[in-house]
């Protein structure tokens, strides 16, 4: 009797510890700018996929407005990861002390980014958004308020910029005529763009912003300490998930599902506004210009050093 019962605690034993590492799922809490992009969909589409749960993370995703409302969420140690935070917003905060730092870039060139009016509008081009006159941006230091910065500035615009929030919010205020000129992405505004109900004045691609990274994945000093290593794993599964989204043709159903569009409409947004490289989260490109642009769009005081940047950027090696 008593070797059967050692027998049966050596079996219940072995499957305990046979059972642990399916259960030794780790949570992240992210907060994620504007949802149903592309871009800001890796970490959403990566879950659904399974791809975060074979490098053993569950990630808990909170959807906001723009970078603006990502940022701060980061800052305050709500959340452990902020996606798709604006390049200039992450520059001015940490100029300020705020204790965050890079892990990745998030988005490189701006021309997912687009400034429309309606069909009718009197509007032609950029330079006729005169005094009076209103142009959209997310939040306060999103990349789209780096883009109108830029607009502003390039332009020489008299216009008043205005924080709307999202691209449906924003397009609902363009069309009730809040705003004459309001800021999308796809998928947002292409149907429109098809019926010729709107049209598009310039992309973020008409500014200083081309070619450049211009939106961030962001950690707070605090989680990078203490938890370097989901860190590290969520951006090897981040990297991982990049690549399935480009190279399997499952992953335009998964994103076609998770946006309520067609699988046509996702392979349109993909392939017209984002390539595999402008998501990859290893490099960003542009610094040593957005560090000169901070300064003359006024978002810092001065350029930040390179020993300031070593301190901010920290990407996960490969």
């Amino acid at each position: 009797m008593r070797k059967e019962h050692v027998f049966v605690c050596l079996v219940a034993a072995l499957g305990l510890a046979l059972a642990k590492p399916a259960a030794a799922q780790e949570t992240l809490k992210l907060a994620v700018g504007q949802r149903g992009l592309w871009d800001t969909a890796v970490s959403d589409l990566g879950q659904r996929a399974g791809i975060f749960k074979k490098h053993g993370l569950t990630l808990e995703l909170l959807y906001t407005q723009g970078a603006g409302e990502t940022q701060q969420a980061v800052i305050a140690g709500s959340v452990d990861i902020g996606a798709s935070v604006g390049v200039m917003g992450v520059l001015s905060a940490f100029s300020k002390g705020a204790p965050i730092r890079v892990i990745g870039a998030e988005m490189t060139g701006a021309g997912d980014l687009f400034w429309y009016v309606k069909a009718d509008s009197p509007i032609k081009s950029l330079k006729d958004v005169s005094e009076g006159k209103t142009i959209a941006y997310s939040t306060v230091g999103s990349s789209t308020h780096g883009v109108v910065t830029a607009f502003i500035k390039q332009y020489d615009l008299k216009a008043r910029p205005v924080a709307t929030g999202s691209p449906p919010t924003t397009l609902t205020q363009v069309m009730s005529d809040q705003i004459d000129v309001g800021w999308s992405a796809p998928p947002t505004g292409l149907d429109l763009l098809d019926q010729g109900r709107i049209r598009i004045l310039a992309t973020g691609n008409d500014t200083l912003f081309k070619d450049q990274t211009v939106r961030l994945l962001l950690t707070n000093v605090q989680t990078l300490q203490t938890r370097k290593a989901a860190i590290d794993r969520y951006i090897k599964a981040y990297r991982e998930t990049v690549d399935w989204m480009h190279d399997d043709p499952a992953a335009l159903k998964v994103y076609a599902d998770f946006n309520g569009i067609s699988e046509a409409a996702a392979k349109r947004i993909r392939d017209g506004f984002f390539t595999k490289d402008a998501i990859s989260p290893d490099r960003i490109i542009g610094l040593d210009v957005a560090v000169k642009d901070a300064v003359a769009l006024k978002f810092t005081a001065s350029e930040l050093t390179k020993a300031q940047l070593a301190e901010l950027i920290q990407i996960p090696p490969r």
